[in-house]
């Protein structure tokens, strides 16, 4: 089931290699199945976008740019556009609830990028499902390799998802137009020509976030078509003197760009996102969700909070100190383990319902974050969570977590992926519980479909 590694000196032509030569049968088998659990994740995070407001105006604007109809589909509004419009749609969707999945060594959020682009194609083009997992594996395996080797620095003030998205999108859409070798790398030059998202939109609440990924599965999505037509790309754009990483990256290691490739499925790696918030939040969520239990603490037993975090976590948190709105609300610490300490969870609708309440916001004022230099040590590669608690009646309380719920090492089981699928479907009536159903039984089935067609019917 293995690929052999391929003999290249050229770390970004081994990538577009193996993207372009990726078959199904070298897909080992828990990797097809683990795609499939992404997928459902990801749909379902896509439906739950659904009635957000700048998931909407992004929409609407790509629905009037392209044709009324046609063969990709638009999950949350259930009709039919161009590939493109279908992608930049879906990407946006799918990044809003907070619940799509992660890759911890790259810092990257591989479905929101990879599935949008990959389904509108695969739609457009009558593409098998096995197609439709083979062209996901490799987008997921080409972006997480491209955020690797991006590294801290990159992420630190760029939107890994956003840049590295576009060869991820790049790569999925590339596989099955059946690009050859060269044509893969030209998308590549294309795609990272393009690629783009800074962090800075968290400081004013902007919805930039979402555009990040409609973008990139968008940029994506074109590159690779302009590379079928014969459109040329920078062959150096990742490492190249004037390429991505010297203009976004101190720390780039062109070594990761072809890890393993064929053999180390970074796919398999990839977490699923238990709490409604951004991931950097996880670690000390469970954690503290750890010392309520353990000591049976109610929210008015604590006094003060401290969360021993990652470098990352202080950069991209830290600016949130006073949530303006929900989606915010998911990037402030301070939220989100006053959610946990007061509702128990921190969930969607905890979120929609009670962010700004005042027992919560008593909590937010309580919380600190303090870097930790064994946390930053193992980060990436490990997200570790670990909370200090101080309780009004004088007690010094701690706990660790060395893989938040969702790491591959504490999973998701199929049916736990079910159940949070049906409840971010039915969360703003993106589908019923019985339209859910059925899109779950074709997803553990999507290897056998001999094309894949519209998951919902048109209302």
């Amino acid at each position: 089931m293995s690929m052999k590694k391929f003999p290249m000196t050229d770390p970004t032509q081994a990538l577009a290699h193996f993207a372009a030569t990726l078959s199904f049968d070298a897909i080992p088998d828990d990797v097809v199945r683990r795609t499939e659990d992404l997928f459902l994740d990801w749909f379902a995070s896509a439906l739950a976008g659904k009635a957000s407001r700048p998931v909407e105006v992004i929409a609407r604007f790509a629905e009037s740019m392209g044709p009324d109809g046609g063969p990709s589909e638009i999950l949350i509004h259930r009709r039919g556009s161009s590939p493109l419009v279908a992608a930049t749609a879906n990407a946006a969707a799918s990044h809003v609830a907070e619940q799509d999945d992660v890759h911890n060594g790259s810092v990257f959020h591989p479905a929101t990028v990879v599935f949008p682009a990959a389904l509108a194609v695969a739609q457009a083009i009558g593409a098998t499902g096995r197609d439709l997992l083979t062209a996901s594996v490799a987008g997921y395996e080409v972006g997480i390799r491209v955020g690797e080797f991006l590294g801290r620095s990159h992420y630190r003030i760029f939107h890994t998802t956003g840049t590295a998205g576009t060869f991820a999108a790049a790569a999925a859409v590339g596989q099955l137009l059946k690009l050859t070798p060269e044509q893969m790398r030209h998308a590549f030059g294309s795609a990272g020509t393009q690629s783009a998202g800074l962090w800075e939109f968290l400081r004013d609440a902007a919805d930039s976030k979402q555009l990040h990924t409609a973008h990139a599965a968008g940029a994506g999505l074109t590159a690779a078509y302009l590379a079928r037509d014969g459109f040329t790309g920078a062959r150096r754009i990742l490492d190249g003197p004037q390429g991505l990483a010297a203009g976004t990256s101190s720390d780039a290691d062109a070594r990761r760009l072809d890890d393993g490739l064929g053999t180390r499925w970074t796919l398999a790696e990839t977490s699923f996102k238990f709490h409604a918030a951004c991931r950097h939040t996880h670690p000390a969520a469970d954690a503290l969700q750890q010392v309520l239990r353990e000591h049976r603490l109610a929210a008015g037993d604590i006094r003060a909070i401290t969360a021993l975090v990652h470098q990352a976590a202080i950069d991209v948190l830290g600016p949130v100190v006073d949530p303006q709105s929900v989606h915010q609300a998911k990037f402030s610490m301070g939220t989100v383990l006053g959610l946990i300490a007061v509702q128990g969870r921190a969930g969607l609708a905890e979120f929609d319902t009670h962010w700004r309440d005042a027992s919560v916001r008593a909590l937010h004022d309580r919380v600190t974050m303090q870097l930790d230099a064994d946390v930053d040590a193992a980060y990436p590669a490990r997200w570790i969570g670990k909370v200090r608690v101080e309780t009004t009646d004088g007690r010094h309380l701690e706990a660790t977590v060395l893989e938040p719920k969702g790491d591959p090492g504490n999973t998701l089981t199929r049916r736990e992926i079910e159940d949070k699928a049906l409840a971010l479907a039915t969360y703003r009536g993106g589908a019923s519980a019985t339209e859910m159903q059925r899109v779950i039984a074709r997803v553990w089935s999507l290897a056998d479909a001999p094309s894949v067609e519209h998951f919902l019917a048109a209302d």
